[in-house]
């Protein structure tokens, strides 16, 4: 299927009631292959206007119970995922929006309270994963959503997903009300000659704000990071950690960039793409772009990254004998971590 899913579906139930001879010429949002062996495609689907008058997730047709236990046993709390919305406005060039193009559709908040009430009485999670792109992407919206559950007297801990350019002093204050633990946000360099090659149209100082305004507030700040994207050089994985440092974010995650067909950053390199395996055996993250830097570059980047941001810790937290103890130990990794990178850096994917 191509683009939103659920009234492709539905037709496509009914022409199969229907048996062999139905004419799915008048679907949208499919292809399939005719009698005569061709592929047929029928366009997109038009994008649903009203999200509210799609159902809820049954998620009675699973176990959601023994998913918030295992969630509890592993991870401490026990979560379920809502998502609120659809579709990202934004432009940045590794992402894809096949599904639901360069959109953005939300749900009432009364509608998204509705279901939040129904998750806490018929599972009672420790708290609840809100799945969109970037939650906080409409403010009023998270103003309306707010005001909903306050007058119901819900509150959840909860994390959620941002840019740091849709998040300002009065949404930061809504997230902690509501009772957000964590706002992640797509960093992804601290070069800001990256992201704009990126097209991520956030800057690296706003980066650093988001991270402040939530730190006031006492909620945790996650960080995306990206390494390898096109053109990134030594400077700027180390402008990269400097970003991080001076961040300093609860915790953050990394990832090599890879190609989704269909995004401009896959155009722009689709003529170096190297597959290891048939498409029906691999994935996008299994690309290899020819003259990049090695898996085992990157590798020691996150080695450099993680122990230059831990000793960084531990300079602040001025623990006497301990921190001097942690930070020769830290020393020594960094350097260790710096030959690596410098030796790797001969290396490059075929």
């Amino acid at each position: 299927m191509e683009g939103e899913g659920e009234l492709t579906l539905e037709e496509l139930l009914t022409a199969y009631r229907r048996g062999r001879d139905a004419d799915l010429r008048a679907i949208g949002g499919v292809y399939f292959q005719d009698r005569d062996g061709s592929i047929t495609r029928t366009g997109p689907r038009a994008l649903t206007s009203g999200l509210d008058s799609q159902p809820l997730p049954d998620r009675e047709r699973i176990d959601i119970d023994k998913y918030v236990d295992v969630w509890r046993k592993h991870h401490g709390k026990g979560s379920v995922s809502i998502i609120t919305a659809r579709g990202c406005p934004y432009d940045c060039r590794w992402c894809s929006h096949s599904t639901y193009g360069k959109t953005h559709r939300r749900r009432s908040a009364a509608n998204v309270a509705d279901e939040v009430e129904w998750v806490l009485d018929r599972y009672h999670p420790d708290m609840l994963w809100m799945a969109d792109d970037v939650f906080t992407i409409h403010h009023g919206w998270i103003l309306r959503y707010r005001q909903e559950m306050k007058a119901r007297g819900l509150r959840v801990p909860f994390e959620c997903i941002t840019r740091a350019d849709r998040l300002n002093a009065k949404v930061a204050d809504s997230l902690a009300e509501l009772g957000c633990f964590r706002v992640w946000i797509g960093s992804e360099s601290g070069s800001q000659r990256i992201l704009d090659a990126m097209e991520r149209g956030v800057t690296v100082e706003q980066v650093r704000q988001a991270v402040e305004l939530c730190r006031q507030r006492g909620i945790e700040t996650g960080m995306f990071l990206m390494w390898g994207y096109e053109g990134e050089q030594l400077a700027d994985i180390e402008e990269t950690i400097e970003h991080v440092k001076a961040c300093l974010p609860d915790v953050f995650l990394t990832t090599v960039s890879y190609p989704i067909k269909g995004t401009p950053y896959f155009d722009e390199i689709s003529d170096r793409l190297v597959s290891a395996n048939p498409w029906t055996r691999s994935t996008d993250r299994e690309f290899k772009i020819r003259g990049r830097h090695s898996r085992t570059y990157y590798s020691f980047a996150d080695r450099l990254l993680k122990s230059e941001v831990a000793l960084e810790r531990l300079r602040k937290s001025g623990n006497g004998p301990a921190s001097a103890t942690g930070s020769a130990e830290l020393e020594t990794s960094i350097l260790s971590a710096r030959q690596g990178l410098e030796t790797a850096a001969a290396e490059v994917e075929a």
